[in-house]
């Protein structure tokens, strides 16, 4: 039995490992708030949903097929959580367990093998009879199939079989094995036999001809005798103990998927029960193929800041068919980085199979996402910003290839704006050469203008929007970049700001002064 319920076809990879600059893109997306968000401090939650999210599926059958079982997840809730109920009761049932499969008798493997079946099987029988009342509600072709397997397989003749065979296996009328004789009269062969079937008629049984045997008795004191019965027993049984035991791992590998897999769209339900509650927007993205360029965006967010701050943030629009590298420039505390911020959460959002923040989304997929930030002095002095932000770009162009998506974040501005501008002019054209899509926020007037002058179709320029008073809108509209960033902005407001507070100060003083 398999869930299924991430793929079509096979179980999610649990083990996998992290992808090499997951940290980076955890750290720049601000990830963490998300999963945190979706967890809603369920350690196991937060464990699984770090390891889904990031794995981006390029497939759009894949990303379709999860949005639909989201879609039944959020719409039939309280099931969801009943089927997860059920699956972490199966493990918790294992975890307590004090009978190991590990064992080196193979009278103790089966003994604890076929007691947890036992536990097992009133489990399953309460997913049977969930799936019997909840499985026509489910519109989904992952809960369709679910639902399926579980009816075909957990039958009520299995019930009736896995009982008989459970009763049999406590082997209360002693052990039929039959052997041969090997080499020096040693055993070979040994089988567990099915015991005979009793005639339910008594008298039948006792005036019955009984086949010839011979019976030897160990004395009561023979440890040595009742040590080798034990192994001529071990060797009949042995077989049987560990098919038993591989069928308690089977089950319990089914639930554990079961959990790890239903944890995942809890995460998701529980991230769309927090931004209703804030009546925020959410939209199903349309995928479209990694070899178009595609970016049909409206009231787009960034999830992050709205969980944070509890309010709804300025949403901005693009259409961006055919475009392969978007360059935002404009105003100083403009919007251009959430607005980034909240590109690379919608897509990395839309390739795993969630929702989109945003009224509605549609992009090409990525073969995979990068990101490239302005970061902090290095402490240690090892080297200099332009030298780590160069380090960071190689390793980024050793592991990028086409149709993947290089998010920009104020590169290459730790140097003078002539030497920023050509070294990203540079590595903009080798990237666009090889067909990788970028968005690239900067300050750099130099970068912005040359690549202005030198449009194309594939090229789109945003602008943050200011008023003529100074106020940032927060939206981004498509317009040539300016000159300036209005730093002056931030001047008048943080220095004549506090200029301004202080001669109301000195002049309160100056009052108090002539009324004392």
């Amino acid at each position: 039995m398999k869930p299924y319920l991430l793929y079509r076809d096979r179980d999610f990879n649990l083990r996998r490992e992290a992808e090499w600059n997951e940290p980076a893109l955890v750290q720049d997306l601000e990830l963490n708030t998300l999963y945190q968000a979706m967890a809603q401090g369920d350690a196991f939650l937060y464990d699984v949903i770090k390891r889904v999210v990031p794995v981006s599926s390029i497939e759009l059958d894949e990303i379709t097929y999860r949005h639909s079982i989201l879609d039944d997840c959020i719409n039939h809730e309280a099931t969801v959580r009943q089927l997860y109920a059920i699956a972490f009761e199966a493990i918790e049932t294992e975890r307590k367990s004090y009978y190991s499969f590990f064992s080196s008798s193979a009278s103790s493997v089966l003994y604890g093998a076929r007691e947890m079946i036992q536990q097992f099987v009133g489990v399953l029988r309460t997913l049977r009879t969930v799936t019997d009342a909840q499985a026509g509600q489910f519109q989904s072709e992952g809960f369709a199939q679910f639902f399926s397997m579980i009816q075909r397989e957990l039958t009520d003749e299995y019930f009736v079989t896995i009982r008989h065979c459970l009763k049999e296996l406590k082997f209360g009328d002693g052990v039929l094995i039959s052997a041969g004789l090997g080499t020096g009269n040693k055993g070979i062969s040994y089988v567990l036999r099915k015991p005979h079937e009793k005639d339910p008629n008594f008298l039948k049984r006792l005036l019955a001809k009984r086949s010839p045997s011979l019976t030897f008795r160990i004395a009561d004191r023979d440890e040595n005798g009742a040590r080798a019965l034990a192994e001529l027993e071990a060797r009949g049984i042995n077989l049987v103990a560990n098919a038993l035991a591989q069928s308690a791992e089977h089950i319990l590998s089914f639930f554990t998927m079961l959990r790890t897999e239903l944890a995942f769209y809890l995460g998701c339900v529980n991230l769309h029960n927090e931004l209703t509650r804030r009546d925020l927007v959410m939209c199903v993205p349309v995928p479209r193929e990694r070899i178009e360029r595609e970016h049909a965006i409206e009231g787009l967010y960034d999830a992050g800041l709205a969980l944070r701050t509890g309010r709804a943030p300025v949403g901005n629009d693009v259409h961006g068919g055919g475009t392969e590298l978007i360059v935002i420039t404009g105003a100083n505390q403009g919007g251009k980085s959430t607005f980034l911020r909240a590109l690379g959460l919608a897509q990395i959002m839309m390739q795993c199979g969630m929702f989109v923040t945003a009224t509605s989304f549609s992009a090409n997929v990525c073969d995979g996402i990068f990101t490239h930030y302005k970061r902090e002095e290095d402490a240690s002095m090892k080297s200099g910003k332009l030298d780590e932000e160069l380090k960071r770009m190689s390793e980024i162009v050793e592991h990028i290839k086409e149709h993947t998506l290089l998010l920009c974040n104020e590169s290459f501005a730790a140097t003078n704006e002539r030497e920023g501008s050509e070294i990203a002019r540079q590595i903009i054209v080798a990237l666009l050469q090889k067909r990788v899509k970028i968005v690239f926020v900067t300050h750099l007037y130099a970068l912005a203008h040359g690549l202005h002058e030198q449009k194309t179709q594939s090229m789109m320029f945003l602008r943050a929007e200011r008023r003529l008073d100074g106020v940032r809108t927060f939206r981004l509209t498509e317009a040539e970049p300016l000159q300036t960033s209005y730093g002056e902005d931030l001047y008048t407001r943080i220095f004549l700001s506090q200029g301004d507070e202080e001669a109301r100060g000195k002049s309160a003083s100056a009052d108090l002064s002539k009324v004392g």
